[in-house]
């Protein structure tokens, strides 16, 4: 019965519901919108039904089957299941408290923290008061590599807590549990089930600007409700809303460590796709990874394209000894390879943009190569910079953007982690 809490479950029609808790809700409404993903997009069936062609991959929903749906039920208060030994940072604390205000009064709030500033720890309390009362709360992110990043830290620090791991492909069956941690799109799958909405990376695709998984997230909180958004560069709205004072902001411009951001630097290289299709690379790039042949140090190199990985990755081979791989979003070894690159069996990836957050590689410097070209948003500058210096041990290091010009984009990428920069200055200086 549990595993209807909250849930919408896909069944046929002609199923019969022996239990009168459960609902059953029409698969599509009198207008012909699917109830599960709230759009009008459909093939037609035999006998004049159909089915939705939008959401086909959560399981195909047709005129054929219903929802099965029940109410989540409000939890027993309970001891603390939070079981982590770390400490966090005074600005850390204040946002952690800041959280906790806003549940208590059920509203919402904007967590604007430069990457590597501790964010998935600043939530932990924010988790525990929840659960302690009694309520149900869901992690989520657009990305599958976050979740998988946050999987074993939230298992950890909650490990008296029952955690299910949704996505895609995910080996875990779905159960009930107090705290879920999934994709965005799993929350086409819920209704009316968490007291609090945690949405890590909230700007980043394919969620944001996406009406449908934004109308999930608001379906799957319960009436009365929080959600949380988490990123180190808030989207236009956001920004807006926060101004206009309709959303509560928390800033958080220093690291973990209390280091600032590492700042771009930038190198012209000319036109360096006719130099690797012709197995040379810019004199530049060349010079830099001589360096990290000798020294050891790791690094990821961004390229603009997937068609721009392989000729990047064979062009350094072929002159370089050191171990690296290519990656991208459709690879069908992802996931090996950046475990390949977190277990230290290779110093580097040669990557698109799918690594550009949510991936902590302790120590590493990072190379955009084509920084200029159009697929690097501000967004995706700042969120590539923010991979570097994540770690106490080696808290800066080098942001290299190779171009053949510098555009308003990288300019707007610079001034950004200039601004969160200074902020942090202030808050060394004990500056309000």
């Amino acid at each position: 019965m549990s595993n209807y809490y909250g849930r919408l479950v896909l069944k046929s029609r002609f199923e019969t519901v022996e239990d009168q808790r459960i609902k059953i809700l029409p698969s599509f409404d009198k207008n012909g919108y699917c109830q599960r993903c709230r759009q009008r997009a459909v093939c037609s069936l035999p006998d004049q039904e159909y089915f939705c062609t939008v959401c086909l991959k959560m399981g195909r929903n047709s005129s054929l089957n219903c929802f099965w749906h029940a109410e989540d039920i409000r939890g027993k208060k309970q001891e603390s299941c939070l079981n982590w030994n770390g400490q966090l940072t005074r600005q850390q604390q204040k946002v952690s408290n800041e959280i906790i205000a806003s549940i208590n009064n059920k509203e919402n709030r904007l967590i604007w923290a430069v990457t590597g500033a501790g964010k998935t720890e600043m939530i932990f309390p924010a988790i525990d008061h929840v659960i302690k009362k009694g309520g149900r709360v869901a992690v989520v992110s657009p990305r599958i590599d976050v979740i998988l990043e946050l999987a074993p830290r939230l298992r950890k620090a909650f490990s008296k807590l029952d955690l299910v791991l949704l996505y895609g492909d995910t080996p875990e069956e779905y159960h009930y549990t107090k705290l879920v941690l999934a994709t965005t799109h799993q929350l086409l799958k819920f209704s009316q089930a968490f007291d609090l909405l945690i949405i890590d990376e909230v700007d980043s695709f394919p969620f944001h600007g996406d009406s449908m998984l934004e109308s999930a997230a608001l379906r799957a909180k319960k009436k009365i409700a929080s959600t949380i958004y988490l990123t180190a560069t808030p989207t236009k709205k956001l920004i807006n809303d926060y101004r206009k004072k309709r959303l509560d902001a928390s800033f958080l411009p220093l690291r973990f460590h209390q280091h600032l951001l590492p700042e771009l630097t930038f190198s012209r290289i000319g036109d360096w796709r006719k130099q690797i299709i012709k197995n040379r690379l810019p004199r530049k790039l060349k010079i830099q990874i001589e360096k990290y042949q000798k020294s050891g140090q790791r690094f990821l190199l961004f390229v603009p394209k997937v068609s721009d990985l392989k000729n990047t990755l064979e062009t350094i081979e072929s002159f370089s000894k050191i171990k690296g791989l290519s990656v991208h979003a459709a690879d069908p070894e992802r996931k090996s390879k950046v475990q390949q690159m977190r277990d230290r069996k290779i110093q580097f990836l040669v990557t698109t943009t799918i690594l550009e957050r949510g991936i902590t590689f302790p120590g590493i410097d990072v190379i955009i190569l084509g920084a200029d070209n159009q697929i690097f948003s501000v967004n995706a500058i700042v969120q590539i910079a923010g991979r570097v210096g994540r770690n106490k041990d080696r808290p800066s290091g080098l942001v290299l953007a190779l171009i053949e010009e510098k555009t308003q984009v990288l300019i707007q990428a610079s001034r950004q982690i200039r601004f969160m920069n200074e902020k942090g200055l202030k808050q060394l200086n004990n500056v309000q």
